[in-house]
C-alpha cells in the first residue's frame, strides 16, 4: 500500500484556551474576569434555558442576562434578535453554554460585534474547536471560516456532557466521529491533522460503546469529551469535503437534526471517496477491524443504536431530487468528484439504510 506521508505541508496551531475536567463549570466566572469582561451573556437553547440559568446565578454580577433562543442552523433572523440583547444589555463577552446551536449563535455574534466567546459544550459536537460559522437564510446554509469565529475560551467540564441523553450522545459521538474521518482525506490535511484525526477516532471508537452500555462510567465521558475536541480541532484547522457538504445541504434545505443526519450519512460519505483515497483511510478500517473505513463506521452505527436512515428523520423519496440539487450545488473539494449521477444513489441509500458502497 503506498504511503501517506506528506513531504509538503503547511500547519497553524490553534489558539484557544482549554480548561477540561468534571466541575470545571465552577472556573466560568474566572474565566470571563481573565479575559477581562464584566457584563456577560449567557447564550443557550430554549430546552437549556435552566443551566443558563444556574450559570446565571454562580457567575453572580458578572451575568447581565441570557438569551434562549439559539436553534439548530443558526438562522440568521434568530442572530440579530441576540444582536438586539447584547445591545440592549451592553454585554462584553458571550458564554455559550450548550451544543452547537448554542455555540454557532455566539460565533454569529462575535462576527457581528467583535466580542470575545466562552464555550461551554454540552454535547460532541466539537464545534466550539473551529473558526466556522454555518448559518441559515431562506432555506439554505452557508458556510464560513474566519479568525474571529473561534472561541477564546473552551471549558470542557465532563458532568455536562454526561447528562446528555444517551441517544443524542450517540449521534453527537459520531458527528464528532466524522469531522476527524473527513480531516484524514482533505485537501489541505497535514501530518499533525491527521494524528489528532486519529488518536481523536480512536478515542471516540473506544469510548461510545462503553458509555452506551454503562452511562455511569465516567471515564467513556471524559474520553469520548476528549475525542471530540480532538476531532473538533482538526475540523477547525482543514478543508470540509463531502461529507460536510451533504449534511449542510440536507441540513439547511430540510431542517434535519443536526447530528442525527451526521450519523446517518457518514458511512455514504466515505464509501464514495474511499476508492480514491485507500490509503488515507485504511488506519480507520485498521482500528475497526473491517475490511474497509465504509464498512466499519457504519457497522459502529448500527451497534450503537445510531439512526440509520434518513427516512426517520422526515426526508421522503420526493425529497431527493431536490436533495440532490443542493448537494451539487456549489460543491466542496472532493477527492472523487460530486455529481448528479453518483448523489442520487448514494442519497437514495441513506434515506433507506442500506449498506454503504462505492
Amino acid at each position: 500500500m503506498a504511503s501517506a506521508f506528506q513531504t509538503v505541508f503547511t500547519y497553524q496551531g490553534s489558539p484557544a484556551r482549554v480548561v477540561f475536567g468534571a466541575g470545571t463549570l465552577a472556573q466560568a466566572g474566572a474565566e470571563v474576569e481573565r479575559m477581562g469582561g464584566k457584563r456577560a451573556l449567557v447564550l443557550t437553547t430554549p430546552e437549556q434555558a435552566a443551566t443558563g440559568q444556574a450559570l446565571c446565578a454562580q457567575l453572580g454580577t458578572l451575568a447581565v442576562g441570557q438569551f434562549s433562543g439559539a436553534v439548530m442552523h443558526t438562522p440568521v433572523s434568530v442572530t440579530q434578535t441576540a444582536f438586539n440583547e447584547i445591545t440592549r444589555t451592553g454585554a462584553d463577552v458571550v458564554v455559550a453554554i450548550g451544543g452547537g446551536s448554542t455555540i454557532g449563535l455566539a460565533k454569529a455574534l462575535a462576527l457581528r460585534t467583535g466580542l470575545p466567546q466562552i464555550a461551554i459544550p454540552t454535547t460532541f459536537a466539537g464545534s466550539e474547536a473551529t473558526p466556522i460559522l454555518g448559518q441559515t437564510q431562506d432555506g439554505e446554509k452557508t458556510t464560513m471560516t474566519d479568525p474571529r469565529l473561534r472561541p477564546a475560551v473552551i471549558v470542557y467540564d465532563v458532568a455536562l456532557v454526561k447528562t446528555m441523553p444517551p441517544a443524542l450522545a450517540i449521534s453527537s459521538g459520531l458527528n464528532a466521529l466524522a469531522h476527524a474521518v473527513e480531516g484524514l482525506y482533505a485537501q489541505d490535511r497535514n501530518p499533525m491533522t491527521s494524528l489528532m484525526a486519529l488518536e481523536g477516532i480512536r478515542a471516540m471508537i473506544s469510548a461510545l460503546p462503553r458509555l452506551k452500555s454503562d452511562s455511569a462510567d465516567l471515564q467513556a465521558w471524559a474520553e469520548a469529551q476528549y475525542g471530540a475536541w480532538l476531532c473538533g480541532t482538526v475540523l477547525g484547522q482543514v478543508g470540509m469535503s463531502i461529507h460536510h457538504k451533504l449534511c449542510h445541504a440536507l441540513g439547511g434545505g430540510f431542517d434535519l437534526p443536526h447530528a442525527d443526519t451526521h450519523a446517518i450519512l457518514l458511512p455514504h460519505a466515505v464509501s464514495h471517496v474511499e476508492p480514491a483515497v485507500p490509503e488515507l483511510l485504511a488506519p480507520v478500517a485498521e482500528l475497526m477491524g473491517t475490511r474497509t473505513a465504509a464498512l466499519g463506521l457504519q457497522a459502529l452505527a448500527k451497534s450503537l443504536g445510531a439512526p440509520m436512515r434518513l427516512l426517520d428523520l422526515g426526508l421522503t423519496e420526493t425529497d431527493l431530487d431536490r436533495a440532490v440539487s443542493l448537494a451539487t450545488e456549489r460543491p466542496y473539494w472532493s477527492p472523487r468528484p460530486i455529481d448528479r449521477q453518483t448523489m442520487m444513489p448514494l442519497l437514495r441509500r441513506a434515506l433507506t439504510g442500506a449498506p454503504a458502497q462505492s
